[in-house]
């Protein structure tokens, strides 16, 4: 075999072997590169309710984390509390936008969930879920069904529009 014959050869194995080896690694690494941004996003998610919660604390008063509404409250918690619950809301429209599609894959149904599990506990409580039709105006048209049919089913009840 001489020299020319060689580096033809060796043309070909790089062709038939490398190029689609690869093409295969690149595909790889923009799939886990698209999965850490995914990820990265849940995570930004998820420490923006953390914080989210922290106002919550904050404003103990309101008694936000229990299963039933205040009794009585005053204008300014109700003022507060309707404060809060836009803050709410447009937490849940970011996460509906960023993490919610027709068709998941398991790690993004097992991330929906939680999401879904927070709109679920916050449509149970009536303050929250009476003041829906205010907090949705002006929303994405998605999200607003999405957590009309969700409060549909966790109170059984028709939101008006």
């Amino acid at each position: 075999m001489n020299f020319r014959d060689f580096f033809e050869l060796a043309s070909f194995v790089v062709t038939v072997v490398g190029l689609p080896f690869a093409i295969g690694v690149f595909l790889f690494e923009q799939r886990r590169e698209r999965e850490n941004e995914e990820e990265e996003g849940y995570q930004l998610l998820s420490d923006a309710y953390n914080d989210f919660l922290k106002i919550v604390l904050a404003n103990s008063d309101l008694q936000l984390r229990t299963n039933t509404a205040l009794p009585n409250p005053t204008p300014e918690q109700n003022e507060r509390m309707l404060v809060i619950f836009d803050m709410l809301i447009s937490l849940f429209e970011r996460a509906y936008l960023v993490a919610w599609k027709d068709d998941m894959s398991t790690t993004e149904q097992r991330r929906w969930n939680s999401w879904d599990d927070y709109m679920r506990e916050w449509c149970r409580r009536d303050d929250f879920f009476n003041a829906l039709p205010l907090l949705l105006r002006g929303e994405d048209p998605g999200f607003q069904s999405y957590i009309k049919r969700v409060a549909q089913e966790e109170r059984g009840a028709v939101i008006l529009s």
